[in-house]
């Protein structure tokens, strides 16, 4: 085993837009950084190939501490196909190299060592324990995770895949295909009306599953957003659209963290919730059958391998698979390398970190953005544009350190140092 002492560098735990957004501006600051991961690994392996991006590439772009690290410069750079126009979709393939050369201009250094373990030091900061063996000091610690062990299959599903949601069980998530050719001839089953379900949907029939169905909660769940062409006028304009409500939490998330605690989760669940991008409407109608304004009520498997998905309206649904398109859940619960002892002592809210100013946690030092962040600074954070926001704010408190006072929320919402809630 290896020991490090550097106790004035700063960690940073993720390679994906937030993590390498994060590690950029504060390796600009001239902070001593350490960046560990495989860089874009979810973009790379969880998603299907020839998926293509919901945002538009304006909101595309990894923020960086300096000009010339857009999309656009990428595809520049590297002779591609220009995508800037709001009406330009953007291949997924495309945004993971795009992701890789930021990385490579900006964070040169990143580690690919897994990160075993975080530890509070007896006298202050962290022990990082790598893969490789190595233990080293932090200062501070930014966990930048994304995705990674957050992908939700509700209960009710999640029963007919004893051994866990996977390709060869009789249900999986959706971050676990990445080939749609592998439904080819068969009858598929996708529950979720979000633009994951609907595009796993069309993926699947335009690679010749034998019948792919869409299962929905709500009555009107399945449907598609407007195009550039039709957004309202007279309303702010925003990466996602024209509207106030998404002005304001685009351009201040910190307004939204003094928002109850309720009010914050239940605008997270809601706003830029469940679409279709409306460049998948066409491609979605007449191949893609739809079952909406049931619950799930629970999945077996039945005869000859097949499954059957039992829902409120009686009769129920038969299949070879079932995809769990349901999105992800942060929860502290699914970072397993942050020691018992750290998780217990950070404040929360709901089953994420509750985050003060500079996107602090209630640990002094450790610091969260991207998705974990999502349930303080709002939904912007589950979007590569959020990065704007996070990045340098967080930047500038780790360059700058204060004084940690506790995050604003009332007190019955929060557990650790300020009581359970």
């Amino acid at each position: 085993m290896r020991t490090t002492q550097r106790d004035g560098t700063v960690v940073v735990i993720g390679a994906g837009p937030f993590g390498l957004s994060a590690a950029a501006h504060l390796l600009a600051r001239g902070v001593p950084t350490r960046t560990f991961g495989d860089p874009m690994a979810s973009w790379r392996d969880a998603l299907p190939r020839g998926m293509l991006l919901k945002s538009t590439p304006a909101a595309s772009a990894i923020d960086a501490p300096r000009p010339g690290h857009t999309l656009v410069d990428y595809c520049e750079a590297a002779g591609e196909q220009r995508y800037e126009s709001d009406w330009d979709v953007v291949p997924v393939e495309t945004f993971t190299r795009y992701g890789e050369w930021f990385q490579r201009r900006l964070v040169p250094d990143l580690e690919r060592d897994r990160v075993v373990s975080v530890d509070l030091r007896p006298r202050g900061g962290f022990e990082v324990k790598l893969d490789s063996g190595e233990v080293c000091a932090a200062r501070a610690v930014v966990v930048a995770t994304g995705l990674t062990g957050c992908a939700y299959v509700p209960p009710e599903l999640a029963r007919a895949a004893p051994d866990g949601p996977s390709p060869g069980a009789a249900v999986s998530h959706s971050s676990q295909h990445r080939d749609p050719a592998r439904f080819a001839g068969r009858d598929l089953l996708v529950v979720g009306a979000g633009q994951s379900a609907l595009e796993t949907a069309v993926l699947a029939a335009e690679a010749g599953a034998a019948s792919v169905r869409v299962v929905a909660r709500g009555r009107r769940a399945v449907g598609f957003g407007a195009p550039p062409d039709h957004q309202p006028r007279l309303r702010p304009e925003s990466p996602f659209g024209r509207a106030w409500s998404l002005y304001g939490m685009t351009y201040h998330a910190d307004a939204f963290r003094r928002l109850p605690g309720p009010v914050r989760h239940e605008l997270v669940r809601r706003v830029l919730g469940p679409l279709g991008a409306w460049w998948l409407r066409e491609r979605f109608t007449g191949r893609v059958g739809v079952t909406q304004g049931v619950r799930v009520l629970g999945a077996r498997t039945v005869a000859d391998g097949r499954v059957r998905l039992t829902t409120s309206d009686g009769p129920g649904l038969e299949a070879d698979h079932i995809i769990a398109a349901t999105g992800y859940r942060p929860d502290l619960a699914a970072l397993d390398f942050l020691g018992p002892g750290l998780r217990a002592a950070l404040a929360r809210t709901g089953t994420s970190p509750h985050l003060g100013p500079g996107y602090r946690s209630s640990v002094p030092g450790l610091h969260f953005t991207g998705l974990s962040a999502a349930a303080t600074y709002g939904p912007v954070m589950r979007f590569v544009v959020g990065t704007q926001y996070a990045s340098h704010r967080l930047a500038t408190a780790l360059a700058r350190p204060s004084p940690h006072p506790p995050p604003h929320g009332s007190s019955g919402e929060v557990r650790g140092r300020w009581g359970r809630g």
